[in-house]
């Protein structure tokens, strides 16, 4: 992030579900632009043994409703959907999330006045240098390309998907290989937000990373997200010149990581899906405004996840549903290895770093960050979306109650 355009204009925030020194110092060690921390106040970490942490009075998750109702447990009338009382670890989830893009868009001083765009990223993202300015060049063209659009994303979960449109032509020294790559992820934790100061869009960066296999990315939660504000980015004097792209890297032959796909000055619309647009989405505050009004749909709709409550306010109360403009060449990867849903004994994530940053390389070799301009290529058409079952984990009224309580200024 520290080597992206217009990155020194940026205020970016952090907003945290624990509080740990380490982490705050590291955060406030950050010197490549301005940086400002909030603090999620209705913590596991700060209510341990109360709502909404794990209060010893509660219901067990898998306790059935008629036990439950003998042992006069608190939340015995409420189990979820599926039979299941609640999680704390699974609904902070939501709540952070909610709590959060609250705080920004209509709580926190220095960005409640905000009328340009909020980009959300999550903490197990790797950026590439021209996110900025390709969120930009997307804010810009927006009106023009798409006037129903009203969230763009800089990122797919495209399973695989070439980075060249020339793919499989010759350039001198070789051919570009016609095989793809392929990455996953899942995502929590600390949250960031970022913001720039003039004029644009919103956006958000977090920072740990995972890579996940096929399975596990269909149940990959959303999570934790925040905001930058994307000024006039674009270097008007810059003139370059295509050339042939440097060899390829040895591994780029095996389908190991994900590339910018097809054309990277290319975007493309669609109705907005949970499970493959939240990835460096932006939104303005026309569209906060429209989302919260429907704050009771989003806060009793019986899944943890913030993303698939999102879908639900979209299909069930928004007079306009989400439609995005995604690009086509990603500027944003998945680098972590662990997350809520899955756990592993190593999560370090340095080696898919270094694949990312390998492609990243190829692709600037390639003169394919930063164009001229952006251009709409087919728009996707998507079969009306089903009405979906929730996943669960979110029918006490006390998180109800919770969730909504946020939307309240000054809470």
């Amino acid at each position: 992030m520290a080597q992206a355009r217009g990155i020194s204009r940026t205020l970016l925030v952090f907003s945290h579900d624990y509080y740990d020194d380490d982490i705050n110092d590291l955060v406030q060690s950050i010197d490549f632009c301005k940086v400002i921390q909030i603090f999620y106040p209705f913590s596991i970490q700060t209510h341990p043994t109360e709502f909404p942490g794990a209060d010893p009075g509660d219901c067990p998750r898998d306790i059935k409703k008629e036990q439950a109702l003998l042992r006069k447990c608190n939340n015995a009338l409420h189990p979820d959907l599926y039979g299941h009382y609640r999680e704390a670890k699974f609904t902070q989830t939501k709540h952070h999330w909610w709590w959060k893009a609250n705080r920004v868009f209509d709580q926190l001083e220095v960005t409640k006045y905000h009328t340009g765009m909020m980009v959300f990223l999550e903490e197990d993202h790797y950026v590439a240098e021209d996110f900025l300015y390709i969120l930009e060049l997307m804010f810009r063209k927006s009106q023009d390309l798409c006037p129903k659009c009203n969230i763009l994303s800089l990122g797919t979960y495209l399973k695989t998907f070439n980075y060249y449109t020339y793919n499989k032509k010759p350039y001198r020294g070789g051919w570009y290989p016609g095989n793809a790559a392929k990455v996953g992820t899942v995502r929590e934790g600390l949250q960031a937000s970022s913001a720039l100061r003039e004029q644009g869009s919103f956006g958000s960066f977090a920072g740990s990373y995972s890579t996940l296999s096929r399975s596990q990315l269909k149940d990959a939660a959303r999570r934790i997200r925040a905001t930058v504000d994307v000024s006039t980015l674009l270097d008007q004097n810059q003139k370059t010149l295509r050339r042939s792209p440097p060899d390829l890297p040895a591994w780029y032959d095996r389908p190991q990581v994900a590339l910018i796909g097809q054309s990277a000055a290319h975007v493309e619309v669609t109705p907005w899906i949970s499970s493959k647009h939240n990835m460096g989405m932006a939104f303005n505050r026309t569209t906060w405004y429209e989302i919260v009004r429907c704050a009771r749909h989003f806060c009793e709709y019986d899944d943890y996840n913030w993303d698939w409550s999102l879908q639900h306010v979209s299909q069930q109360c928004l007079k306009q549903k989400l439609h995005v403009m995604v690009v086509k060449g990603p500027r944003v990867f998945h680098i972590g290895e662990c997350g809520v849903h899955h756990k592993k004994s190593n999560c370090e994530s340095n080696q898919v770093i270094s694949k990312v940053q390998q492609v990243l390389k190829v692709a600037r070799g390639a003169q394919q960050l930063f164009p001229r301009s952006i251009s709409l290529t087919q728009t996707s058409v998507i079969k009306k979306t089903k009405l979906r079952k929730g996943n669960g984990g979110w029918g006490d009224q006390r998180d109800h109650q919770l969730c909504f309580n946020m939307t309240l200024v000054g809470r």
